[in-house]
């Protein structure tokens, strides 16, 4: 059976109080949690170390963009504060 293509739509948290968070998309989650923990990403550089918090896999491409724009909309933002933190 083939391996079906992975993405990944995922939350950081850091550890300032009160919390940041930082939603992305990629298809390989260790290796960018890494960059954003190793001054690799300019929006997340100021405010390391992050962890995950959460994160949904889709093996339809256009779905995951989808999600990912959705949770960084407006409407979104509050679905993941009730939902998700």
């Amino acid at each position: 059976m083939a391996t079906l293509p992975q993405r990944i739509v995922y939350i950081l948290k850091n550890t300032e109080t009160p919390p940041r968070y930082y939603t992305g998309l990629t298809s390989e989650i260790t290796a960018r949690l890494a960059v954003h923990n190793n001054d690799g990403c300019q929006h997340t550089a100021k405010h390391r170390p992050w962890t995950l918090d959460v994160f949904v896999m889709f093996t339809d491409e256009r779905r995951a963009i989808a999600f990912e724009k959705y949770l960084k909309s407006g409407s979104g933002c509050a679905f993941a504060q009730r939902h998700l933190r």
